[in-house]
């Protein structure tokens, strides 16, 4: 049976908020792609319109939208999702530069959720009746 940890942000207020998603509403998200806009009753939240901005599947890989379907690639990037380019110093004191043309290969995931899938992110496009924070509880930061 499919497992997500759901993430939605609130644009208004800031915060984020976490939640598992399982069984049939947790089945009915996969095949959903980035960007694609869903019903909140997916993840609690009726009455609320949700956008998939993103997710990572078990290895932690995370997802991009540029890549088609659910498959696992390792691409070539230069900056972006899953990579930022590593800072150097002239001097201590120097604010940092960035290495200019350094590219990586990145295991990367593809834009569509699937059964592989661990997080998903969402973003709050539509609010409810009633507010987030009485439907669930703030993430806890350590």
């Amino acid at each position: 049976m499919v497992e997500f940890v759901a993430v939605v942000s609130d644009p208004k207020g800031g915060k984020s908020y976490q939640t598992k998603v399982a069984g049939h509403l947790a089945n009915s998200l996969v095949g959903k792609r980035i960007g694609e806009e869903v019903d909140g009753i997916f993840v609690q939240l009726p009455g609320y319109k949700l956008k998939i901005t993103g997710g990572t599947d078990r290895s932690g890989f995370p997802m991009i939208a540029d890549l088609p379907g659910t498959r696992y690639r390792r691409l070539l990037v230069t900056e972006g999702t899953g990579f930022k380019a590593r800072s150097r110093h002239k001097k201590k004191k120097d604010k940092p530069l960035h290495e200019r043309g350094l590219r990586k290969k990145k295991p990367l995931r593809g834009n569509t959720v699937s059964p592989e899938t661990a997080q998903v992110n969402f973003k709050i496009t539509t609010h409810g009746a009633k507010a987030i924070g009485e439907l669930l509880k703030p993430e806890e930061r350590k």
